[in-house]
């Protein structure tokens, strides 16, 4: 019906109109549909969130706490498989490096390495940092100067030297030098 009459009297004409059912549904749909597509939108944005990553060093208890946490992950299993943690040893950490990494579409990352005695290595965080590379490096002289890897590797450098110095007083010189 175009139009519904309220009132009509001799000094009032009271005409009425609602929404109809196609209205309501076309509102409803397309609230839906606005609705999906919200979701969407905070799906691929929940999914390309970069992960919440920290590490713990802990002298006292010798070891490297690496942990993440990934949003995504957690939402689609509304369980704990959003955290993942890596435990190693302090001790068997050797080195501390900065590495360039390739990043698609955008040109260089840069990460913190840590490598052990056994030839593994982890990296610190799971993706490459963008822009200046001295930030990153800040971070791996603050890890070297913590574990103390410096001090080792000079103590090493030291003990080789000297070791090569002895062993040289040991040979026998010969007659041709002088």
């Amino acid at each position: 019906m175009y139009m519904l009459l309220e009132n009509h009297t001799s000094s009032i004409l009271h005409l009425k109109r609602s929404p109809g059912i196609r209205s309501w549904s076309l509102f409803v749909d397309s609230l839906g549909w606005k609705l999906f597509y919200i979701a969407g939108c905070l799906f691929v944005a929940a999914q390309n969130l970069e992960e919440w990553e920290e590490a713990v060093f802990d002298k006292d208890k010798g070891k490297v706490f690496l942990k993440t946490f990934n949003l995504y992950k957690k939402i689609l299993t509304l369980s704990k498989a959003g955290h993942e943690q890596v435990v190693a040893s302090l001790h068997e950490i050797r080195d501390v490096n900065v590495e360039e990494e390739k990043v698609r579409y955008f040109g260089k990352g840069y990460l913190v390495v840590l490598r052990f005695v056994t030839g593994f290595s982890h990296p610190l965080t799971q993706g490459a940092v963008m822009g200046c590379r001295s930030d990153v490096e800040a971070v791996a002289k603050l890890i070297t100067r913590f574990l103390e890897l410096n001090k080792v590797e000079n103590h090493q450098d030291l003990s080789q030297s000297s070791e090569t110095d002895a062993s040289d007083a040991d040979e026998p010189k010969d007659e041709y030098e002088q």
